[in-house]
Protein backbone atom coordinates (compact mmCIF):
# COMPACT_ATOMS: atom_id res chain seq x y z
CA UNK A 1 0.00 0.00 0.00
CA UNK A 2 1.38 3.55 -1.19
CA UNK A 3 1.54 6.17 1.90
CA UNK A 4 0.49 9.58 0.22
CA UNK A 5 3.43 11.99 0.93
CA UNK A 6 2.47 13.84 4.33
CA UNK A 7 3.24 18.16 3.84
CA UNK A 8 4.36 19.21 7.27
CA UNK A 9 4.16 22.84 6.12
CA UNK A 10 2.75 25.31 3.68
CA UNK A 11 4.84 28.21 2.13
CA UNK A 12 3.07 31.13 0.15
CA UNK A 13 4.80 29.46 -2.96
CA UNK A 14 2.99 26.01 -2.29
CA UNK A 15 -0.47 27.85 -2.37
CA UNK A 16 0.32 29.96 -5.37
CA UNK A 17 1.90 27.78 -7.42
CA UNK A 18 5.31 30.48 -7.60
CA UNK A 19 7.24 32.69 -6.18
CA UNK A 20 6.83 36.70 -5.90
CA UNK A 21 9.42 39.09 -7.54
CA UNK A 22 9.35 40.62 -3.55
CA UNK A 23 11.03 37.54 -2.34
CA UNK A 24 14.04 37.64 -4.61
CA UNK A 25 14.95 41.35 -4.62
CA UNK A 26 15.66 43.64 -1.83
CA UNK A 27 15.06 46.83 -4.05
CA UNK A 28 11.55 45.69 -4.16
CA UNK A 29 10.77 46.43 -0.27
CA UNK A 30 13.38 49.30 0.63
CA UNK A 31 10.96 51.66 0.13
CA UNK A 32 8.12 50.25 2.02
CA UNK A 33 6.72 52.86 4.97
CA UNK A 34 6.15 50.38 7.98
CA UNK A 35 4.80 53.03 10.11
CA UNK A 36 2.38 54.26 7.07
CA UNK A 37 1.05 50.79 6.49
CA UNK A 38 0.25 50.66 10.63
CA UNK A 39 -3.14 50.42 10.57
CA UNK A 40 -4.19 53.32 13.11
CA UNK A 41 -2.17 53.78 16.36
CA UNK A 42 -1.19 50.25 16.66
CA UNK A 43 2.32 49.41 16.73
CA UNK A 44 2.37 46.01 18.38
CA UNK A 45 1.32 43.90 15.97
CA UNK A 46 4.11 44.85 13.60
CA UNK A 47 6.75 44.00 16.53
CA UNK A 48 5.71 40.73 16.70
CA UNK A 49 6.85 40.04 13.48
CA UNK A 50 10.45 38.72 13.26
CA UNK A 51 12.52 37.26 10.81
CA UNK A 52 11.92 33.43 11.04
CA UNK A 53 13.20 30.38 9.41
CA UNK A 54 11.53 27.81 7.06
CA UNK A 55 13.22 24.57 6.32
CA UNK A 56 16.58 26.51 6.28
CA UNK A 57 15.26 29.44 4.43
CA UNK A 58 14.97 32.99 6.14
CA UNK A 59 11.43 33.76 6.11
CA UNK A 60 8.53 36.09 7.54
CA UNK A 61 4.82 34.13 8.89
CA UNK A 62 1.97 35.33 7.26
CA UNK A 63 -0.76 34.33 9.66
CA UNK A 64 -3.30 35.58 6.96
CA UNK A 65 -2.89 32.13 5.14
CA UNK A 66 -0.82 30.37 7.83
CA UNK A 67 1.65 30.10 5.47
CA UNK A 68 5.44 31.05 5.35
CA UNK A 69 6.98 33.68 3.25
CA UNK A 70 10.40 32.73 2.04
CA UNK A 71 12.88 35.73 1.33
CA UNK A 72 15.44 34.47 -0.86
CA UNK A 73 17.94 37.58 -1.25
CA UNK A 74 20.74 38.74 1.20
CA UNK A 75 19.68 40.28 4.03
CA UNK A 76 21.82 42.76 5.83
CA UNK A 77 22.95 42.14 9.34
CA UNK A 78 20.99 43.91 11.54
CA UNK A 79 18.11 44.67 9.66
CA UNK A 80 16.37 41.12 9.67
CA UNK A 81 13.29 42.08 11.56
CA UNK A 82 12.76 44.85 9.58
CA UNK A 83 13.25 43.42 6.50
CA UNK A 84 10.82 40.42 7.18
CA UNK A 85 8.07 43.16 8.18
CA UNK A 86 8.69 44.79 4.62
CA UNK A 87 8.66 41.57 2.57
CA UNK A 88 5.50 40.70 4.52
CA UNK A 89 3.78 44.21 4.01
CA UNK A 90 4.25 44.35 0.16
CA UNK A 91 2.96 40.65 0.23
CA UNK A 92 -0.42 41.94 2.07
CA UNK A 93 -0.67 45.39 0.50
CA UNK A 94 -0.62 43.24 -3.00
CA UNK A 95 -3.24 40.92 -2.01
CA UNK A 96 -1.09 38.12 -2.46
CA UNK A 97 -1.81 36.75 0.53
CA UNK A 98 -4.23 33.64 0.16
CA UNK A 99 -5.64 34.24 3.08
CA UNK A 100 -6.86 38.00 1.85
CA UNK A 101 -7.61 36.59 -1.42
CA UNK A 102 -10.17 34.15 -0.23
CA UNK A 103 -11.97 37.06 1.38
CA UNK A 104 -14.22 37.75 -1.38
CA UNK A 105 -16.19 34.83 -0.99
CA UNK A 106 -16.14 33.68 2.40
CA UNK A 107 -15.91 36.97 4.36
CA UNK A 108 -18.87 36.88 6.74
CA UNK A 109 -18.56 40.33 8.00
CA UNK A 110 -17.24 43.85 6.03
CA UNK A 111 -14.08 44.71 5.98
CA UNK A 112 -11.54 46.33 3.56
CA UNK A 113 -10.24 43.36 1.26
CA UNK A 114 -6.53 44.07 1.40
CA UNK A 115 -6.72 45.22 4.94
CA UNK A 116 -6.40 48.21 6.82
CA UNK A 117 -2.73 48.49 4.92
CA UNK A 118 -4.07 50.00 1.34
CA UNK A 119 -6.12 53.06 1.90
CA UNK A 120 -9.16 53.00 -0.61
CA UNK A 121 -9.38 49.12 -0.31
CA UNK A 122 -12.54 47.01 -1.96
CA UNK A 123 -15.14 46.47 1.22
CA UNK A 124 -15.51 42.72 0.93
CA UNK A 125 -18.31 40.93 3.18
CA UNK A 126 -21.18 43.31 3.18
CA UNK A 127 -23.59 40.63 1.44
CA UNK A 128 -22.34 37.15 2.84
CA UNK A 129 -25.09 34.51 2.12
CA UNK A 130 -24.05 31.02 4.08
CA UNK A 131 -23.42 28.23 1.49
CA UNK A 132 -26.20 25.63 1.08
CA UNK A 133 -25.22 22.08 -0.05
CA UNK A 134 -28.21 20.90 -2.85
CA UNK A 135 -29.76 18.32 -1.36
CA UNK A 136 -29.10 18.85 1.60
CA UNK A 137 -31.82 19.34 4.72
CA UNK A 138 -31.23 19.98 8.28
CA UNK A 139 -31.82 17.15 10.65
CA UNK A 140 -35.83 17.27 12.36
CA UNK A 141 -35.47 17.92 16.07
Amino acid sequence: MHEPEKIRSIDAESLSGHRFPYQEDIALVEDVDLVAATPGEDLNWLEDIELLQEEGTPAVFDRYSNSFLRIYFPIPGGRENEIARKVLIKHLQEGNSYGIQLKAKHCKFPQPELGPWVKGSEMVGTDYQRPVLEGWEPPAH
